[in-house]
């Protein structure tokens, strides 16, 4: 692949390395010039494109990242089509992701145009979330490189979600003198919540004193009847021989580790007993805060083995006591409604108007009301928070149009490099506490507040996790309400690219809401918008 300025006339089958504009029409980084294309860009006096241009041997961005992923062998993964370069795998069932690191490490040192990226060995997923991206760093590589990757790929599993199983627990708790009922009650809320979040069920509690042979012959009990036993001991161990591995020990069973480098969690004891696992949980375990209990329990849940070596190993990364690195099941707390999740608007008021041939489409009058302040006077209107609205070109102007409403302004000096700027500087002034926002265009006078509450109403039913869409006869249109966990992928977006691009890679839930043919009427040109009952101003 060659890549650098090529001449209009050689520049046919090359892949733009940025937006190129030809006349009215507009090419897109990425695309691959046709012989139309390339008679347009002459026609509109263009006489050399910055541009990657292929050889016979080379696979494009896309292709090479799906090539990749389809001779990965993998568990419970699904597989997203391939865009811009990027093949992302998301997890099929919630789980312990594991992963050969030999593997990865392989992968990443064929060439710096070849990359995987993954979450850690054995963290904790949930299903739909992302664990593994290719990428292609540049717009092609060389087909040779991606067949260096598949001999690798080729014969072993490189990574997985282990599903969690949904086991039973039985819990054994140990009672000193002064001892509340109340702590007792407590780690058993605790406990069921840890085990709720991978399915588990708590399914029975025996309360005995802190000595050997009643945990003995309770542990004989509940192992017989359940797949693991989880045992609370009143007071924490303090040598190998104590209540609890000794009590292990005395039921017939066998103790795997006692101690493990992670704190907290130092005092875990494994054991097994008739085939079952039993867990001497750390005094950490009755708070719901991350310790060694939810590494070990994790991993024995989705299935796999926990030796002593395993536990060994867990000292690096395993000092938690000021690394929250996951949500963990709480005490019942109040929980906001969905009716309360919170939505901004960003509205895209930042444009050149191009198609125009000169005047500002956004200062046009409609019903004597400028555009611009029309759609921000209905995105006040509806359920959102709050309004942000992105300027740019004539900015002066259209904040002029804008006086006296009371949004907030997000100012995008690099409006000419493409949409891509105008969302990124919209979302950042997005609330902290939002957990949505919606990409309101400016140049759409059929879209109301009822149908900007529509939007909000499916959002807000979807527990703000879905992206929502407006649509009109089955077909996509705008607004588009992103949920708070794609904000950080526009952060990366570049030039023209918008929400649509973010929406197809990410491959979260998706729910079209009907609201009509305003979803589909924008006002590009001066028939669109003299069509539409708007006046052009000078």
């Amino acid at each position: 692949m060659k890549f650098g300025p090529v001449s209009i006339d050689e520049a046919e089958g090359a892949v733009l390395a940025h937006a190129t504009a030809a006349g009215e029409k507009r090419f897109r980084k990425a695309h691959r010039l046709s012989r139309e294309d390339v008679a347009a860009l002459k026609a509109a006096g263009v006489g050399e494109v910055v541009a990657a241009v292929l050889d016979q041997h080379d696979l494009g961005e896309d292709a090479a990242a799906a090539k990749i992923a389809a001779a990965m062998s993998h568990r419970n993964i699904e597989v997203k089509p391939a865009a811009t370069g990027r093949v992302n795998l998301h997890a099929g069932a919630s789980g312990v992701f594991t992963v050969d690191a030999g593997m990865i490490d392989a992968i990443n040192a064929v060439d710096p145009a070849i990359t995987i990226a993954t979450l850690a060995q054995h963290a904790p997923v949930e299903k739909g979330q992302m664990v593994a991206t290719v990428k292609i760093i540049p717009f092609a590589v060389a087909a040779s490189l991606v067949d260096s990757v598949v001999r690798i790929c080729a014969g072993r599993e490189i990574f997985a979600a282990n599903a969690y199983r949904p086991i039973t627990v039985g819990v054994i708790q140990t009672v000193l003198p002064g001892v509340k009922p109340s702590v007792l009650d407590k780690t058993l809320r605790v406990t069921e919540a840890r085990l709720a979040r991978s399915g588990g069920r708590l399914a029975a509690e025996r309360r005995t004193p802190h000595e050997i042979a009643p945990v003995a012959a309770a542990a004989t009990q509940l192992a017989r009847d359940n797949d693991m036993v989880v045992i609370f001991g009143a007071s924490a161990m303090s040598d190998f021989a104590d209540v609890v591995p000794a009590a292990i020990e005395r039921a017939g069973g066998t103790v795997v580790r006692a101690g493990m480098p992670v704190d907290p969690g130092n005092l875990l004891v494994l054991g097994t007993l008739d085939g079952k696992r039993v867990v001497g949980a750390p005094g950490c375990a009755r708070s719901p805060k991350e310790n060694g209990f939810d590494w070990v329990l994790d991993r024995l849940v989705a299935g796999l083995e926990v030796t002593a070596r395993d536990i060994a190993g867990m000292g690096v990364g395993g000092l938690l006591m000021e690394i929250p690195s996951r949500p963990q099941p709480r005490e019942p707390a109040p929980q906001p409604a969905r009716s309360a999740l919170k939505v901004d608007i960003v509205l895209l008021a930042a444009g050149r108007s191009s198609r125009m041939g000169g005047p500002n489409k956004l200062l046009a009058l409609f019903d004597g009301e400028p555009l611009v302040r029309r759609t921000a006077r209905r995105a006040l209107g509806s359920k959102a928070a709050s309004t942000i609205v992105v300027t740019g070109h004539q900015r002066e102007r259209v904040r002029s149009a804008l006086g006296g409403l009371e949004v907030k302004l997000a100012d995008n000096p690099d409006f000419a490099d493409g949409l891509a700027s105008s969302l990124k500087a919209g979302i950042a002034k997005v609330a902290p506490d939002a957990a949505g926002a919606m990409i309101v265009l400016g140049d759409m006078p059929g879209v109301s507040s009822r149908d900007l509450d529509s939007l909000i109403d499916a959002f807000r039913r979807s527990g703000g996790h879905a992206v929502v869409r407006a649509s009109h006869q089955g077909k996509r249109g705008n607004p588009v309400l992103l949920p708070r966990s794609l904000f950080a992928a526009v952060a990366q977006l570049e030039g023209d690219t918008g929400a649509r691009h973010l929406v197809e890679a990410e491959g979260l839930d998706v729910i079209d809401v009907e609201i009509g043919q305003g979803a589909s009427i924008d006002v590009d040109t001066r028939e669109a918008l003299e069509g539409a009952g708007g006046v052009l101003q000078d």
